[in-house]
């Protein structure tokens, strides 16, 4: 059975790990032989956002890497529509498999569906119902091209229910829940960045920014002062600053200074990101895999955003949304270090209730095959 797995983003290298291995396993617990070539269309260039992810997670390398890189949205899809189309002509997968609601996603999707190649997409069903972000349209557009949409909540059924995608839909639970439990081991093993930045034993917070309309607006001093605030007043703030988000801060506030106790860090792996993140006692972020990954691992999320795609995390109470207001970001921030240890620890609950069993990806595998070999 050949698969094409299409990945180009940090988020979808940590879905496609417990899939991957999954793959791997297939023949071993019965089921056939699974060719899976993966597709790394250069979404992320940055080696320190895209290489060391393949080495840590335990990752087979690509098949081929399509070097995209940055561009506008319709340059960077156009250039992965292109290059993704030459392979899928050259491997003649029996079934496409794209993650999440990236432009590699959307890319992934859109050449499959012209060629007339079963799709499956993991992590299908989100909606924020904020078409002004692209991640929005992109899930949006896949799932409605897609032959079987793996969601992984019950929350995101009901959204494809609602859009007469029931019955190309399963619900298999997140592989993000997999790949935690599988990576929080590894990260306690390999990942020394609690030492090497002497945070050991030490309350901290992480905070992280991106999003384009955090990042490309007015909203981005506004946070950063916030979390200037937030180091001062207290707990130092670990940041490690994605590379479009340091060229922002050098164009939009070249006159903002960091505090001393908010530390601007290069990128890091995603098993230091782990350790960091399971040791932290809060995280400030507009990433969705960090609202989830926060919430497994039981620390404190405060969102920078005004919706989710994760309502479950904020129904379990491990997060709180805030956006770019100064005031609720603040409060959020004094309510959660106003609380006793123990249950700022214990923010989450029961992450099966929302997110499965942690089996996911062979639940994926498993209707992959069905669905190939019916």
């Amino acid at each position: 059975m050949r698969v094409v797995s299409i990945v180009g983003a940090r988020p979808q290298f940590v879905k496609l790990a417990p899939v991957s291995r999954a793959m791997s396993a297939s023949l071993e617990l019965g089921g056939p032989a699974i060719e899976d070539f993966i597709v790394h269309t250069g979404q992320h260039y940055d080696p320190g956002l895209s290489d060391i992810f393949f080495s840590e997670l335990e990752i087979p390398e690509p098949g081929i890497d399509l070097e995209i890189g940055s561009g506008s949205h319709g340059t960077q899809t156009a250039r992965m529509l292109e290059g993704i189309e030459r392979v899928l002509l050259d491997r003649q997968p029996d079934i496409v498999v794209v993650y999440g609601d990236t432009n590699s996603t959307l890319a992934g999707a859109l050449a499959a569906s012209k060629l007339n190649i079963p799709i499956a997409h993991v992590e299908a069903g989100l909606r924020s119902f904020d078409r002004n972000m692209p991640e929005e349209v992109n899930r949006i557009v896949s799932d409605h091209v897609s032959s079987i949409l793996f969601a992984p909540t019950a929350t995101a059924m009901e959204n494809l229910e609602q859009e007469n995608l029931a019955d190309r839909s399963v619900l298999v639970g997140d592989v993000m829940l997999d790949a935690i439990r599988f990576n929080s081991k590894l990260s306690r093993d390999r990942s020394d960045i609690l030492r090497t930045l002497d945070l050991v034993g030490l309350d901290f917070g992480i905070a992280t920014l991106h999003r384009a309309a955090n990042t490309d607006s007015g909203r981005l001093l506004t946070l950063l002062e916030s979390l200037n605030e937030i180091a001062k007043r207290h707990l130092p703030i670990i940041f490690p600053v994605h590379p479009r988000t340091v060229s922002r801060i050098k164009s939009e506030c070249p006159d903002w200074t960091p505090e001393a106790s908010l530390q601007l860090i290069d990128p890091v792996g995603y098993l230091d990101m782990i350790s960091l993140l399971e040791a932290a006692s809060v995280v400030l972020t507009d990433s969705g895999g960090l609202q989830k990954e926060a919430f497994f691992l039981d620390t404190a999320c405060i969102t920078l955003r005004n919706e989710t795609e994760w309502p479950e995390t904020v129904q379990g109470g491990g997060n709180v949304l805030v956006g770019a207001d100064r005031s609720k970001i603040r409060r959020a921030v004094d309510e959660l270090m106003g609380r006793s240890e123990d249950k700022q620890k214990s923010v989450a609950f029961g992450a099966e209730q929302y997110f499965g069993d942690g089996n996911s990806a062979q639940k994926i595998v498993t209707e992959i095959t069905k669905a190939v070999l019916q």
